[in-house]
């Protein structure tokens, strides 16, 4: 007997917060500017700002509208409204080997030993429609997957790449080449949850969602929702700010792979998840992401056709100081991708924290 699929409806965003937090001083980039050359050399200039500096940044006039983005929160609404043992029928094979596609159900790390409260982050990831994934989904997934792939297929990423090379006077297309869709990487858009605890449970865990880290991949998309909980970490400073939802942009963050691949120029940007302020304490926050990878044959070497790295000294990433060989993008995924996943992993166990993930490349958290 088919399954009936529900309507969408409409998807509210909670109200912002009116705390008065610290609010990290983020640039933007419109890309309205990339029309004539003054522009598109201001928006050099800010992207290198922003990677060299904050690692986040704002992208404004991302040709998606909002009713788009507002049908992809519908959905990630919707589809964590679906009942439990449903979701898991979806749990990737190998998730503890570092298999991420599908649901990622809450509960696999121990945020406070002494109550054994757990995580309450859920994903569900759904990887690029290139040919090389099955796309298995439930009904309400499998009934708008047309309207995913339009949106997970949005040029949103090419212009990064294009202002990228010609910041580090490379051929246009340098950055392209390595993102091709239609050739494999490990890609996907994600409808992610933080499920709220009470204040009290807050406070057993310092009111720490997810400690501090960096993205494994180039760049990562964060579509806008209010709910205040993100913060990154200043490369320059040191200092904890946190990411103010703004209208009609994009959250932008530069990512470990471009960090590897520009020997360290471009930094990959510290961030972590906290418990949001007062008046939002009691809503779970709803996430929409894209994860953007190189395709997964390119070798994380640093790029030495780049004058502008020769010239400042950046020649050499991690690997390549160590002596160890350089993995590919896909060797890359699957190590730090098996690391996240590790279960049952109490908060602060320092074998977990700085484990060795690769010959050369132990891995970080930030308090």
């Amino acid at each position: 007997m088919p399954v009936a699929v529900p309507e969408l409806g409409s998807f509210n965003f909670v109200p912002e917060t009116k705390e008065d937090l610290e609010w990290a001083e983020l640039v933007t980039l419109d890309f309205a500017l990339l029309d004539t050359p003054e522009g598109r050399q201001q928006l050099i200039q800010t992207l290198i700002k922003a990677v060299r500096e904050a690692g986040f940044f704002y992208v404004k006039n991302f040709n998606i509208s909002q009713e788009r983005v507002n049908r992809q929160f519908a959905l990630g609404k919707r589809f964590y409204e679906l009942p439990l043992e449903e979701k898991l029928k979806y749990v990737p094979e190998g998730l503890d080997n570092g298999k991420f596609n599908g649901y990622i159900p809450a509960g696999r790390r121990i945020l406070d030993p002494v109550s054994g409260l757990r995580d309450r982050v859920e994903m569900y990831n759904i990887p690029k429609f290139d040919g090389y994934f099955t796309h298995n989904h439930p009904v309400l997934i499998q009934e708008h997957l047309a309207e995913i792939e339009e949106f997970s297929k949005a040029k949103v990423l090419d212009p990064l790449h294009v202002l990228l090379a010609n910041a580090l006077e490379l051929p246009e297309d340098y950055f392209l080449k390595l993102h091709k869709y239609e050739e494999k990487s490990e890609d996907h858009l994600r409808y992610m949850k933080y499920s709220k605890y009470t204040p009290e449970e807050n406070l057993k865990h310092g009111k720490l969602w997810v400690q501090g880290h960096t993205d494994l991949g180039t760049f990562t998309l964060l579509f806008r929702q209010p709910v205040a909980a993100l913060q990154i970490k200043n490369h320059i400073t040191g200092e904890w700010k946190w990411v103010k939802p703004q209208d009609g942009t994009l959250t932008v963050n530069a990512c470990d792979a471009l960090s590897f691949l520009t020997g360290g120029y471009v930094r990959s940007t510290i961030h972590r998840v906290v418990s949001p302020p007062k008046d939002q304490e009691h809503v779970d926050r709803l996430g929409l992401l894209y994860f953007q990878r190189p395709n997964n044959n390119v070798r994380l070497a640093t790029v030495q056709d780049s004058p502008v790295l020769q010239r400042e000294g950046y020649t050499q990433n991690d690997f390549e100081k160590s002596g160890n060989p350089v993995p590919t993008m896909e060797e890359w995924t699957f190590a730090k991708q098996k690391w996240q996943r590790t279960k049952n992993i109490v908060r602060s166990d320092p074998k977990y924290e700085t484990a060795q993930i690769l010959p050369g490349w132990r891995e970080k958290v930030y308090a």
